[in-house]
């Protein structure tokens, strides 16, 4: 249900994103709106506060309310141009440096990709974890694939908001995104094979290439649209490739949700050369808009038919610290279940309990929704930031989900000097090099909005901006 001062902060963001209010122009007066809408004073300030958190409104003293400035999209960074030829992977010690400077809390923290935990659904987590210690005389046992069975089931459930109809056993439990990512391409390949992913991709992704002694295929993607299918056509043909890695719902680092048209036939182009997708579907439930996309396995055939091996996990919707994922591998079932006893024998049991009554609960999708419009509004500060603090000649991605941008700097920034520098003034970034096998992107970075604070962005927007202009 709508609050009143919630109706009042829509009332007044109609108007501006309508053109009845303009930039500049000053709003209704708190008493003249009270007035109007037959509402109290104290809900009007309190529905005038939350348009300025939504950086619609500023205050002027003793003068009243103001059109913010709308951030102007700036033009979105060109398809990228990947050497379409298998590379061996080589990422170097960065990435770890970069996960080990999580436990820093001097650093501002924009580098790596965890989701907000403070939040309301993490104390009742803790809740639950408690009454589940309390209650379960389970604990000390092995939870052996597939894994618990509530879980897989409540799963089973929220994976019809996809568009996917599975049977909770044909869900196996993980630990983590992660680890269903790397048995699922365990399953489907053998070391030496090649891989087609995105560029850039998540340098996670990358690890797990490098560590199974896989080559990579890079494919030109488009921060709007997704992987270039001419390109990959092209590439399949010419090369031959054992599986293809897909986020095609709000990817990392770029952000953006291909069309169900595009999935639909991207699963048909690559079933048709026999070749599975593993598509890493961790950021689909963080939307802006309220209907969650469809995954690429919405699309997907049943039984053998099937080419599609979906992974997730609740480590971006909920929190990382319960390490649960899971992977449903459509016909390499089994081998992900004999994978999965072989690398790490079972999953953690009291985090599975848990997230189980959790998700029975019905208590996610309100979670969700907080989360969502939190990750929106941080964007849309973010850019306001960028428009303040950064060169106005950068490109940078619009994610419509999620809660990490991709920048392109000018040509003469090199990401990796400047994530040195920043790193020195207490700010971690992620250099755009990370995001590739072939050493691309010296001058992109990418940064997570969602952790830090307002301050903290300020802060850290202020101080890149300056080293950006050093240069």
């Amino acid at each position: 249900m709508t609050t009143r001062y919630q109706q009042v902060a829509d009332h007044i963001s109609d108007q501006i994103r309508n053109g009845l209010l303009k930039a500049g122009e000053k709003t209704p007066s708190v008493r003249q709106c009270a007035s109007e809408m037959g509402l109290s004073i104290s809900t009007v300030i309190r529905g005038y506060e939350l348009l300025q958190d939504q950086m619609l409104i500023e205050p002027r003293p003793q003068s009243g309310f103001y059109v913010r400035p709308q951030y102007q999209p700036s033009k979105a960074p060109e398809i990228s141009q990947p050497l379409v030829k298998p590379s061996e992977v080589n990422i170097d010690n960065l990435a770890v440096s970069l996960l080990q400077l999580t436990q820093d809390k001097n650093i501002i923290q924009l580098g790596t990709a965890p989701p907000n935990t403070d939040v309301p659904a993490i104390k009742q987590l803790n809740r639950i974890m408690t009454k589940v210690i309390r209650e379960e005389d389970s604990l000390g046992d092995y939870d052996p694939p597939p894994g618990n069975k509530n879980l897989r089931r409540q799963i089973a459930r929220r994976m019809l908001n996809a568009g996917v109809k599975v049977h909770p056993d044909e869900i196996v439990i993980t630990t983590g995104c992660q680890e269903a990512m790397t048995l699922c391409i365990r399953a489907v390949t053998k070391p030496g094979d090649t891989v087609v992913v995105e560029s850039p991709s998540y340098f996670g992704t990358l690890k797990a290439i490098e560590s199974m002694g896989l080559k990579a295929l890079e494919i030109p993607t488009h921060a709007k649209t997704g992987i270039s299918r001419t390109a990959l056509e092209l590439a399949i043909r010419e090369w031959n490739v054992s599986a293809c890695i897909l986020t095609p719902n709000f990817s990392n680092p770029l952000g953006y949700c291909m069309s169900d048209e595009d999935k639909k036939e991207l699963r048909a182009t690559l079933k048709q050369a026999n070749i599975p997708i593993i598509e890493d579907d961790i950021y689909s439930e963080l939307t802006y808009s309220t209907q969650r996309p469809k995954a690429i396995k919405a699309f997907d055939e049943e039984g053998d038919a099937s080419n599609v091996l979906l992974c997730s996990s609740l480590s971006k919707s909920l929190s990382p610290g319960l390490r649960i994922g899971w992977a449903i591998p459509g016909p390499w079932l089994e081998k992900v279940i004999h994978l999965k006893v072989s690398s790490s024998m079972a999953g953690a049991t009291l985090p599975s309990l848990a997230a189980a009554r959790y998700l029975e609960m019905g208590i996610f999708d309100r979670h969700l929704r907080q989360m969502r419009r939190y990750y929106k509004e941080q964007r849309d500060y973010f850019l306001h930031l960028a428009t303040l603090h950064l060169p106005k000649d950068i490109r940078l991605t619009y994610p419509e989900g999620g809660y990490v941008i991709w920048l392109e700097l000018d040509k003469k920034i090199n990401s990796m000097m400047l994530y040195e520098q920043a790193l020195e003034e207490g700010i971690s970034i992620a250099p755009g090099p990370l995001f590739s096998v072939s050493g691309q992107y010296q001058n992109f970075v990418r940064i997570n909005y969602g952790k830090a604070t307002k301050e903290q962005l300020e802060r850290a927007m202020i101080v890149l901006g300056r080293l950006i202009a050093s240069y």
